[in-house]
């Protein structure tokens, strides 16, 4: 009995922790009682999505844990001063930041900072609004580039587009979007007379951006910048991912030098890379390439997508999350394009939508208990609010 519920209290933590990967081997375990197992699920898995998305997890983790991005967010802290440039700053290190380690990585680094220095503003609304900001800010950035984030640098994998070609598709969408962004911070980004402090109480009523609130986070004693030998090796990595990923570079080969390096340098980055994850795709990669094989289920869902694949990828992003419907969807339709564009904008909306939103969520829950709510709704009404902007500007370009 014991055994039992000890097995069913690690399953409900299982859930609970990561119910996207659970739902996703249910599909796929459900999709192989319909096809057998046989020689044909070799193909399923698109084995350069994994080996590269392996290896930038990999780096992620070896430069996060030297402290690099750490110490670049401290550096910009100190340099602002008064809430809304505050505000203003944080969500242009979580936009531009995104398109190269991920939306995921930006905000599991900088989000934990931006919470330690808002707090002293004594605005909780004006806290849950800048990590909304910051949120939006992280999955739109990451449409930039295939690197942004992971269904990205997957669509990006089997639609041969050159990267160039993908950035040029992106790039009016992440243009609006940063305007959106500095347009909203600058109407809504400043804290409201009654919850201003002491110190930008005296400030006037128009401009309380010169208040000196933004916390010394640690001192250079404290917080050692990491040394330039250690972090090279990452680095040079980073710069080779970034060739494989353009077709320059095989990703084999970046995938061995990622392990070796991690062995050489830090094991432990290996421990922390989201094997979920992985997993995940691998799982979605079966139950796409099998319900591919039933004819009938097959053909409907062709028919569904074709034409509307953008307002598909959209909506099903919203229940599904984007990734697993950029893997779902890509298997009924060459519109690459829309599907690429439909699932960036579709990480707008449900706090699922995208799992990088729950990173946020997690953190302003632990920091700020009592706000989850506030920042719940907050994070839904912006979020809408982008995706219908967001939507109608992608209708108008066609």
């Amino acid at each position: 009995m014991d055994t039992f519920m000890r097995v069913a209290l690690n399953v409900r933590e299982i859930v609970r922790k990561d119910p996207v990967l659970v739902v996703a081997v249910v599909l796929a375990l459900c999709s192989c009682a319909a096809v057998p197992p046989d020689a044909a699920y070799a193909e399923y898995v698109d084995l350069r999505t994994i080996g590269m998305l392996f290896s930038l997890m990999t780096i992620m983790c070896g430069l996060s844990r030297l402290g690099v991005f750490r110490i670049a967010c401290r550096h910009l802290l100190r340099a602002v001063r008064g809430p809304r440039r505050l505000a203003l700053s944080l969500t242009l290190l979580a936009f531009f930041s995104s398109m190269l380690i991920t939306n995921d990585v930006a905000l599991v680094t900088f989000v934990p900072f931006a919470l330690l220095a808002l707090r002293t503003l004594n605005s909780p609304r004006h806290a849950c609004f800048t990590v909304v900001m910051m949120t939006i800010a992280a999955n739109l950035g990451s449409m930039l580039t295939p690197v942004g984030n992971p269904q990205n640098l997957y669509l990006y994998s089997i639609s041969h587009m050159r990267i160039g070609e993908f950035v040029l598709l992106m790039l009016p969408y992440a243009a609006a979007s940063l305007a959106l962004l500095v347009g909203a911070i600058a109407l809504f980004g400043k804290i409201p007379e009654r919850t201003q402090t002491s110190a930008t109480r005296g400030a006037k009523p128009d401009d309380n951006e010169h208040a000196d609130e933004i916390p010394q986070l640690a001192t250079d004693a404290d917080d050692p910048a990491p040394s330039p030998l250690r972090a090279l090796p990452w680095a040079t990595l980073f710069v080779l991912a970034l060739l494989s990923v353009a077709h320059i570079l095989p990703y084999q080969a970046i995938v061995v030098a990622t392990i070796a390096v991690a062995l050489i340098a830090d094991r432990r980055a290996l421990a922390h890379v989201d094997y979920a994850l992985l997993v995940t795709f691998i799982a979605f990669f079966v139950f796409v390439g099998n319900v591919g094989r039933i004819e009938m289920v097959s053909a409907a869902l062709a028919q569904l997508i074709d034409g509307h694949e953008l307002a598909v990828s959209v909506i099903a992003s919203q229940v599904l999350s984007n990734v697993p419907a950029a893997i779902l969807l890509s298997g009924f339709t060459s519109n690459f394009a829309a599907l690429v564009v439909g699932t960036n904008l579709g990480g707008l909306g449900t706090l699922i939508a995208s799992m990088a939103s729950l990173i946020s969520y997690k953190q302003v829950a632990l920091v700020l208990p009592r706000e989850k709510g506030r920042y719940f709704m907050l994070f839904t009404v912006w979020n809408v609010a982008f995706l219908a902007i967001l939507a109608a500007f992608a209708l108008i370009l066609g």
